[in-house]
């Protein structure tokens, strides 16, 4: 016969401790002396006892669940987001249920609330890059509270959104190049069908004119290390080789960075970059590059903190998430 698993009480009885006691414990509620929460916390481990989430959910009134829907993207923002997010939940007590949602965006987004509607989520969170799926989510409808990931985005009164303040991390790669004495700062951009492709060129536009500068050469691609690759050939061909570049990405960055180092221009010396992502590796690209770290987890903090804020109907912070600048070697003092 299958053995029984162990319950809440059998964790109590073996602490010696109330019912209540080991809730607060599960709960991470912070009225429980450290000695205690630890004895329990053991105790857990070595009985292998898990939360009965359905109970709670009797016991609670409420779901201890949330929904994420995703476009399925590859890309590392989307991906370094939803991992974040999924751990995040699950520190705080909730299971998610993801869904992607494919274009075209105004049939897939509705579907997929429908989906977590029938599951019974308390809320849910669309991880939108481009503008395409948040113009759908927006015209969507469904009973729980949405939160769009959206850098940029402006929210409705039935969506509302949160993310990094990529605009800022823009501000300050192009800065950093501006303070090493870079007056011809160029851009090789992203997509302009997506939020963090608009961000970041705003960001880099702003920056400049601040400094009293002209934008410089501006170039608006896909993301890819290929077409990086060969957007730096077509500069070296032309012979339009800006004295610094601001990467949308560190993908864009390494692309870049091959085509010149195989035709003899040289990175920093001849053309300073600077990326965006802090991709994992990059502090090994040859030079090691200079980009912007997104905090992931800070993200994923503020984006559950504001949708549970709204499940409760308390207010919360909405301040963006603040990336970080990783200064490396790929950028020098201009010539």
């Amino acid at each position: 016969m299958p053995t029984r698993k162990p319950s809440i009480t059998d964790v109590a009885r073996i602490a010696g401790v109330s019912y209540q006691t080991v809730s607060r414990v599960i709960n991470d509620a912070p009225d429980v002396n450290a000695a205690t929460r630890a004895r329990i916390q053991e105790i857990i481990a070595e009985v292998g006892y898990r939360r009965n989430r359905s109970a709670t959910s009797l016991v609670t009134n409420r779901s201890t669940s949330i929904g994420i829907v995703t476009d399925g993207s590859p890309r590392f923002g989307p991906v370094g987001t939803l991992l974040s997010l999924e751990r995040e939940a699950r520190e705080r007590g909730y299971v998610v249920t993801v869904v992607a949602a494919n274009e075209p965006y105004e049939f897939s987004i509705q579907r997929a609330f429908d989906t977590l509607d029938e599951i019974g989520v308390d809320g849910i969170i669309v991880i939108a890059p481009r503008l395409s799926m948040a113009e759908a989510t927006r015209a969507a409808s469904v009973r729980v509270p949405v939160e769009m990931i959206a850098a940029g985005a402006s929210g409705t009164p039935n969506v509302f959104t949160y993310s990094e303040d990529q605009e800022l991390g823009a501000r300050m790669a192009t800065q950093h190049l501006i303070d090493l004495g870079h007056t011809d700062i160029a851009h090789i951009a992203g997509s302009m069908d997506w939020f963090d492709g608009r961000v970041r060129k705003s960001g880099w536009e702003t920056a400049l004119a601040g400094a009293g500068l002209r934008p410089g050469l501006c170039l608006e691609g896909d993301w890819t290390p290929r077409w990086a690759y060969e957007v730096g050939l077509r500069l070296i061909e032309e012979g339009r080789i800006p004295s610094a570049i601001f990467a949308v990405s560190d993908h864009t960055a390494l692309g870049l960075i091959r085509a010149f180092v195989e035709n003899g221009v040289r990175v920093p010396q001849d053309v300073s970059i600077v990326g965006f992502d802090d991709l994992e590796g990059s502090d090994y690209f040859l030079p090691p590059l200079t980009t912007v770290r997104q905090d992931f987890p800070a993200l994923a903090r503020g984006t559950m903190e504001v949708l549970l804020g709204a499940v409760e109907g308390r207010e919360v912070d909405r301040t963006p998430s603040v990336p970080t600048l990783v200064v490396r070697n790929s950028a020098i003092p201009a010539a």
